[in-house]
């Protein structure tokens, strides 16, 4: 995993008036978890713009007043105006003690559906993994070599070695669709996955739209 270093300054007092005094000084108020108890500090807004800005995720070495911790960003929150960083907390993280991370995902390989005609539809970009830290990779890599037109890939579907997958193991990350969705066993897929029916279903539906103006479609039952 990637490391970042934050130089920061121990809080003497807490509460809002002190937050606010601190973000005039373009400082940012800080607590650490996890460790034997919860430290205060400030660190200059400057150094998170590698942090936060960045679709990596980062093991912090953080100095708080020469006394060193390595943790990880646990929360951040934003001025819902002027997207300014208000506060950022950290969780401190032991070699001996697993942590939970949301990891991106890199996609590898060159999809045989997509290459024939069929388009991606990526509905998450990171996974939530448990794991000791030194077991924490940069990214979490899919091969979708494999994936073929009316292919979905599930969470279920994916194993990273000494990592553990907490997100739901039905939910859908990605799948090759058609743009006319021809295919009875994509049509059975869609069903399955609220999330990816949203987005298929409209073009059935445009299709159905069309056989039910069509002398055809007279007589038959309508699809559920």
């Amino acid at each position: 995993m990637k490391t970042l270093e934050i130089q920061a300054s121990l809080r003497k007092e807490t509460g809002k008036k002190e937050s606010k005094n601190l973000r005039k000084q373009e400082l940012i108020p800080c607590v650490l978890y996890g460790g034997e108890k919860n430290v205060h500090f400030a660190v200059p807004e400057k150094q998170f713009k590698n942090l936060v800005f960045s679709p990596d995720v980062f093991l912090i070495k953080l100095d708080i007043g020469g006394e060193k911790f390595d943790a990880v960003m646990q929360d951040i929150q934003f001025h819902p105006v002027s997207d300014h960083i208000l506060h950022v907390d950290f969780a401190q993280v032991f070699p001996d003690k697993k942590v939970t991370l949301n990891l991106p995902l890199q996609l590898t390989g060159s999809s045989v559906g997509i290459l024939a005609g069929g388009k991606l539809r990526q509905r998450r970009r990171y996974l939530k993994v448990n794991g000791l830290i030194e077991h924490m990779p940069d990214q979490l890599e899919i091969d979708i070599s494999n994936l073929e037109i009316g292919d979905f890939l599930k969470i279920g579907d994916l194993e990273y070695d000494n990592l553990e997958v907490l997100d739901p193991p039905r939910a859908m990350v990605m799948g090759v669709v058609s743009s006319r969705l021809v295919a009875k066993g994509l049509r059975e897929a869609v069903v399955e996955e609220e999330e990816v029916e949203e987005e298929v279903i409209e073009g059935a539906e445009d299709e159905a739209a069309d056989e039910e103006t069509s002398p055809a479609a007279e007589g038959t039952p309508e699809k559920e």
